[in-house]
Parts: structure tokens; C-alpha cells; sequence
């Protein structure tokens, strides 16, 4: 039997995976399944993709990195496991919230109107 790491090896990200899944509810079930996929599958989402693909007020998940290419022009709240310096400076200064997801996973358990940004 091996005892090599299946998943990711930040122990952090295990944490995080596990509990995810805990909640048995269909969307953190989704991003656990995605965070626990290999590295070279991560989402790495522009702003200006996610300002393309969402509307003003929304709460999406990004499980991976947002990064700092392009503007938001409308307040979002955005969660993610990481984000570039850029891109924090842009969300901060067009007034949206950058979280953590365990932060909004305990904001929001039940995962209402929260939408995964793929």
C-alpha cells in the first residue's frame, strides 16, 4: 500500500477540501471536487472575464486564482483560494469584497445565490 498524498499537498488545502465537503450541499460539494483536482486543471480567472460574466451584486467562487488583467466596473463579492496583488488593488478599489471561501462558506452555508465562476 503507498502512502503517497492524493490531492493536493498544502495541508491548508486539504483542510479546506474536507470541509467543503462536510456541508453536503451540491455547490461547496463542486468546489471541493474542483480544489481537489490536479494543479494543472486550476482556474485562473482575469477580471476582466469575471466583469464580463457577472452582474452587478453578485457572489461568485473562483477555485483557483484571480488574476489582475482588466477592471471591474460594477461591486461583486468575489472568493477564491488566491489572488495577485494587482487584482486585490482593482477589487478593493471598485468597491466589491474579496473573501476567502471559508470565509463565505461561513457567511453562507446553505451556498444561496452563490455562483462558481468556471
Amino acid at each position: 500500500m503507498s502512502h503517497a498524498i492524493k490531492g493536493p499537498s498544502n495541508h491548508h488545502n486539504r483542510v479546506l477540501i474536507r470541509d467543503l465537503w462536510k456541508t453536503k450541499r451540491r455547490i461547496w460539494r463542486k468546489i471541493s471536487k474542483k480544489l481537489s483536482g490536479p494543479s494543472r486543471l486550476k482556474i485562473e480567472a482575469n477580471l476582466y472575464r469575471i466583469n464580463k460574466k457577472t452582474k452587478p451584486n453578485d457572489v461568485i467562487v473562483v477555485p483557483g486564482k484571480v488574476l489582475g488583467m482588466g477592471e471591474l466596473t460594477h461591486k461583486l463579492t468575489i472568493s477564491c483560494l488566491n489572488c495577485s496583488d494587482s487584482a486585490k488593488k482593482k477589487i478593493e478599489s471598485s468597491g466589491s469584497k474579496l473573501l476567502s471561501i471559508e470565509a463565505l462558506l461561513e457567511q453562507n452555508p446553505t451556498g444561496k445565490n452563490v455562483k462558481i465562476f468556471y
